[in-house]
């Protein structure tokens, strides 16, 4: 099996270029080609020579993503990319445009095995792990074909971060690195269904990430008939292992809450929540949830939202809602692969 190149760090690159008996500073040219100059491939990096371009290409995998589908929303101007992998594989990846800048929301695996009954990513399960360099390209691939810079990112799209946990930070590492697109950690956002162990150990690396961690319910109760991921571990240990990330990094934990009609939007559900959540230096991120086909959840009417949202801020606590983006192109996690994943079955039963 060949090594992929793109998921070396600068050192690595090196190290592995002057094995092959080349200088060190053609390793550090190659480095600036995938990663500043985001070269679709070797035969771009005109200024090495050709013979080095060659053992390249026979030595090493260079992940280059390919570009499926498109959509360009016409409500909000949001971009929805699916692309495809050296595989067969499929993943997707959404632009947003806001006043602070370019952010793009990655997916971290194919598919998923989380089994959240809200998401369309889940459905099929996990195919398997992206490697670092998979999760770069989705950005690389979309500073391409836009020509703007992306200066947010968030791991938020199609998989479980914390489930790719050391590939995930190879690529949080390489994506924040000065001799690369030099995002700061600062605007860098995973976000976790709760893998208590995985929170704990990432508190450890002292990043300076924001962790984001999707609770959508008030109770254990409730998150256990939301999110099977409730079944493994209580809500109180993923709030303790939330409050040592803040106490290890300092860095406000975000949480997603999505709103489910009839379900989690209660008046009720809102002081529970107040009190979860206690002295907690946080931020409640309110989702309105996005209605798939396979799920009878619905939307809540937009006063239970701002009424929602209103008793959280009378308790002192910091809201927003999600800006819904995208709606027109299947902008949500998941729903534009498994659109296209069931016109391909369609296509090959005919």
């Amino acid at each position: 099996m060949t090594v992929d190149i793109k998921s070396m760090t600068r050192e690595e690159l090196i190290t592995e270029v002057t094995a092959l008996g080349e200088k060190p500073f053609r390793a550090k040219q190659l480095y600036q080609w995938m990663h500043q100059k985001l070269s679709r491939d070797y035969d771009e990096m005109t200024n090495l020579p050709k013979t080095f371009r060659e053992r390249l290409h026979e030595k090493y995998t260079y992940t280059s993503h390919t570009l499926v589908e498109r959509r360009v929303s016409a409500v909000d101007g949001t971009e929805k990319y699916l692309f495809g992998l050296a595989d067969g594989n499929v993943i997707e990846s959404v632009l947003m445009r806001y006043h602070f800048g370019n952010s793009v929301c990655i997916s971290s695996q194919v598919g998923c095995r989380m089994g959240c009954r809200f998401c369309a990513s889940t459905i099929g399960g996990l195919t398997r792990n992206l490697l670092p360099s998979e999760m770069l390209d989705q950005v690389y691939a979309i500073q391409r074909l836009t020509g703007e810079r992306v200066s947010h990112l968030v791991v938020m799209g199609t998989g479980e971060p914390l489930d790719n946990y050391d590939h995930l930070l190879h690529f949080i590492r390489l994506l924040s690195d000065e001799n690369g697109l030099n995002i700061s950690q600062r605007n860098i956002t995973v976000s976790t269904c709760g893998l208590v162990e995985k929170i704990r150990d990432l508190a450890q690396e002292h990043l300076q990430i924001t962790l984001a961690l999707s609770l959508h319910a008030s109770s254990q109760e409730k998150r256990k008939a939301l999110m099977p991921v409730a079944y493994q571990y209580e809500l109180s240990d993923v709030l303790d292992a939330c409050r040592y990330y803040f106490e290890q990094t300092g860095r406000r934990i975000t949480f997603e809450y999505s709103l489910v009609g009839g379900v989690n939007d209660s008046q009720e559900d809102a002081e529970r929540l107040v009190k979860l959540l206690g002295g907690m230096n946080c931020h409640i991120n309110l989702i309105p949830v996005n209605p798939i086909r396979e799920r009878d959840y619905m939307q809540p009417d937009r006063q239970v939202v701002i009424a929602f949202k209103n008793k959280l801020e009378k308790c002192g606590k910091a809201v927003s809602i999600r800006r819904e983006m995208g709606r027109d192109i299947s902008g949500a996690c998941g729903q534009l692969r498994k659109g296209y994943l069931e016109q391909e079955r369609e296509y090959h039963h005919v």
